[in-house]
């Protein structure tokens, strides 16, 4: 089994990645994890791209494990062709965030406790054990044959590890009533989710010097660790804690003045002050994806000092007049956008969660079970990069002649979901196994046409 021919020629974008050995082992676990019905096992892989025979099964497993390759050249490759073909020109729209991928087994490398967010609520926070995932995704908005949809695809992630923090003393200790906590060495390698975040813009910021960046994160990637390490072409929008100290620009200096210059104004009030101050809100209604409100905003210019120190930002305070959401406060290193601008943008990011339910869903980014550190850090990765490589797919030739298939209960159907998306990549790959059939003959009709239609779907 083969996938359809303009996919493989996609694949050529990582032959430099790869020795022509491994690059031949890729494109078959490439064409297994696309084509597969079933968890992404390396095994499963296999069968999937009926390559039982093609040599050993342990040459699979050492791709990930052993073979001499970079996740980030891979990611690299990736990010400059999906620029090339989604932002030849412009401002380029990045989102940072991270998921959780759950894990069984206390032996996998890099698993840890981590926030899930599927299972907490307002009112009490849970963990669950697994991989964090940071991952920088290009944010692709209204797409010509999706105008109101907005969309993500990965250009690079990292693998984020728990910090090895106090721990009880040895049972002996605990024994002699010593029920102080001592303090393991310091792990220089370690790298918060933010640091993490800030590796990944500054390597993709990098093959792009002349192109203004725009990142969107929430509160964990806007505060200092961030601010104050971005390449200066690249611009960020996050949340502002309630309670952050924001202050005016610092005053000129007096000619009579004495001692060093202030590096900041006075303190500016906090959210709850500011919006219940008497300075007028301007009413913007919302209607775009991932925002669909009423809301109240005031701007101010300030410096956000404890993250951001002398950079000036412009902040916009959020009331939503339904009342479905807390007032909020938003950054945004661009001074010259307005609120309705900067709203817009964050509103954006949430592409990137559907892009990770997609990717669990229906390309098995949960899936690998592997355990040793090299193979935990490319095998998933890999396949999000799949994932982003059916986009560009489709960009360029799945969306010609692209249609639904019949659905009466559901006519109203515009614009492609992801499931469509893969399907119609799996489609294509299976008719092309039988060159000599008529499809615009037999249609929906014919025996063969309705098993396609069948195993084209996603799991």
């Amino acid at each position: 089994m083969q996938l359809t021919a303009t996919f493989r020629s996609l694949l050529q974008l990582f032959r430099d990645v790869f020795t022509a050995p491994t690059f031949a082992t890729f494109v078959t676990l490439a064409t297994g994890w696309c084509l597969s019905p079933r968890h992404r096992y390396i095994t499963e892989m296999i069968q999937a791209a009926n390559a039982v025979h093609r040599g050993h099964h342990s040459r699979y497993h050492r791709f990930f494990s052993n073979a001499a390759w970079s996740i980030d050249d891979l990611y690299d490759a990736l990010a400059l062709q999906a620029v090339q073909d989604f932002y030849p020109e412009g401002v380029i729209v990045l989102g940072a965030d991270d998921t959780l991928c759950r894990k069984r087994g206390l032996t996998i490398f890099g698993t840890g406790m981590h926030h899930d967010p599927l299972i907490s609520s307002r009112k009490r926070a849970w963990v669950s054990w697994g991989h964090d995932w940071v991952i920088l995704s290009l944010i692709i908005p209204n797409p010509p044959w999706s105008p109101t949809k907005v969309w993500a695809l990965p250009v690079g992630l990292r693998l984020y590890r728990n910090h090895q923090g106090l721990t009880k003393g040895k049972k002996k200790e605990k024994a002699k009533g010593k029920s102080a906590q001592r303090k393991r060495p310091v792990d220089p390698n370690h790298r918060t989710r933010p640091e993490l975040a800030v590796e990944l813009i500054a390597r993709f910021a990098q093959h792009f010097p002349q192109r203004q960046i725009v990142v969107s994160g929430d509160s964990a990637y806007g505060g200092q660790s961030v601010l104050q390490h971005l390449p200066a072409h690249v611009d960020l929008i996050s949340r502002v804690a309630p309670k952050a100290a924001l202050y005016r620009p610092a005053p000129p200096r007096r000619p009579d003045q004495k001692g060093a210059s202030r590096t900041k104004g006075d303190r500016l009030p906090g959210l709850a002050e500011w919006a219940a101050e008497a300075t007028p809100w301007e009413d913007l209604e919302f209607d775009q994806y991932g925002l669909h409100a009423t809301l109240q905003v005031k701007t101010i210019r300030a410096l956000y000092y404890k993250a951001g120190k002398d950079r000036l930002l412009t902040i916009v305070l959020v009331r939503d007049v339904t009342g479905g959401r807390p007032d909020q406060m938003f950054d945004c290193t661009r001074t010259e956008w307005n609120a309705r601008a900067i709203l817009t943008h964050y509103a954006w990011r949430w592409s990137v969660e559907v892009m990770h339910y997609n990717a669990k869903q229906m390309m098995g980014l949960e899936d690998p079970a592997n355990r040793t550190a090299q193979a935990v850090q490319r095998t998933a990765p890999v396949g999000l990069a799949l994932y982003g490589l059916t986009w560009i797919w489709f960009q360029r030739v799945g969306h010609r002649g692209w249609s639904y298939p019949e659905r009466p209960w559901y006519p109203g159907k515009e614009e492609p979901s992801y499931a469509d998306i893969l399907a119609a990549l799996r489609r294509q790959s299976w008719r092309d196994q039988f060159p000599g059939v008529d499809w615009e003959q037999g249609g929906e009709e014919t025996a063969l046409a309705r098993l396609i239609e069948f195993a084209s779907r996603p799991a």
